[in-house]
């Protein structure tokens, strides 16, 4: 069996905590990785790696392609700038892929949820261009390309036919932002009619997709947005069945991947054995899955499925951190997943 090297960035706050969570039940489940650690954020600053994202990190994601990272710390208004953005831009990673699905045992206000959100990653307002004009003014560029445009539309149709989805909506603001929202559609729109026309294809301006999205969620399967409206758009879709503590991601590009958990850093309970470690252990799942699509291993297919339905169990069964209405700790949760695991 092929075991294959990832990069751990564990990452600050709770994000040790939960990485070794996760780490306890990917060895119980027999996956086939093993892990080069490797950090980023404050904790690099901390540590005098000169840096809140090291050359070394980016080198090691280059050499082996795949990561899983813990929460990297942002300081809002003020400090070093986002960690997680420098990332999915020095690598390419252009698609951030969010899917969002009622948990067992997670009560919501609704059932029968499973979409995708796919976030173009690398240009909009988080190119993060902005100039003070002059005292009191500021002006935020927003970026948009149709190389990107283009090659997010292209990349999100691949994925809704590889994974056998209906329909895809774009979330828009075309209206006001003409050409560069306008740009979005031109190309999803070729795309479209070009190579996937077997697919349901809508556009939907995105104030009237939030309020169709909390009146019934139901109706959309894959999103694509551009970067900022992708932010906001998954982190509400997390809100529909459950948190942030309940929803991995990826940030995909040509070459590397990068598996995290999206929810924060939270300070304020590190180390104290009360961090939910399953968004991180689900990020983990999908790591397995792109491993066995890009590199066609079965081991890690098997060792993915193995951990979903493992952890699925473990919520049916009650067994929950606090942030979901339980009572288990960090540690205790991810014993209960590795206890479901079937052989």
């Amino acid at each position: 069996m092929t075991t294959h090297t990832a990069v751990l960035i564990p990452g600050d706050g709770i994000g040790p905590e939960v990485s070794d969570a996760v780490l306890s039940v990917l060895e119980a489940a027999k996956a086939p990785l093993r892990f080069e650690t490797h950090h980023a954020g404050q904790t690099a600053l901390d540590l005098k790696l000169g840096d809140t994202l090291p050359e070394s990190t980016l080198n090691a994601i280059r050499q082996h392609h795949v990561a899983l990272k813990g929460p990297c710390t942002t300081p809002v208004g003020k400090g070093f700038s986002s960690v997680n953005v420098a990332l999915r831009r020095t690598l390419n990673l252009y698609a951030a892929v969010r899917p969002i699905r009622n948990m067992p045992g997670v009560k919501t206000r609704f059932d029968n949820v499973d979409l995708v959100i796919v976030r173009e990653n690398t240009e909009g307002l988080y190119s993060g261009i902005e100039n003070l004009i002059t005292d009191g003014v500021v002006v935020s560029m927003k970026v948009a390309t149709r190389v990107a445009c283009h090659r997010i539309a292209l990349w999100t149709f691949r994925y809704a036919t590889h994974r056998k989805r209906r329909k895809i909506s774009v979330f828009h603001k075309a209206n006001i932002m003409k050409m560069s929202d306008g740009m979005l559609l031109d190309e999803a729109r070729k795309v479209h009619k070009r190579d996937y026309p077997n697919i349901e294809y809508e556009e939907v301006i995105i104030d009237a997709a939030q309020m169709r999205m909390v009146q019934d969620p139901t109706q959309f399967d894959i999103v694509m947005c551009e970067n900022l409206y992708g932010d906001i758009c998954s982190d509400l879709c997390a809100g529909l069945v459950g948190g942030l503590g309940v929803t991995p991601g990826a940030n995909i590009g040509d070459d590397d991947a990068v598996f995290e958990a999206v929810h924060g850093s939270a300070p304020d309970i590190a180390g104290k054995n009360l961090a939910n470690p399953l968004a991180l252990l689900m990020s983990g799942a999908m790591l397995l899955k792109h491993l066995a699509d890009t590199r066609g291993d079965e081991a890690c297919r098997l060792a993915g499925e193995r951990i979903r339905r493992a952890y699925d169990r473990a919520l049916e069964d009650g067994q929950k951190t606090r942030d979901i209405g339980g009572s288990l700790g960090t540690i205790e949760f991810a014993r209960a997943v590795s206890e479901r695991l079937d052989s």
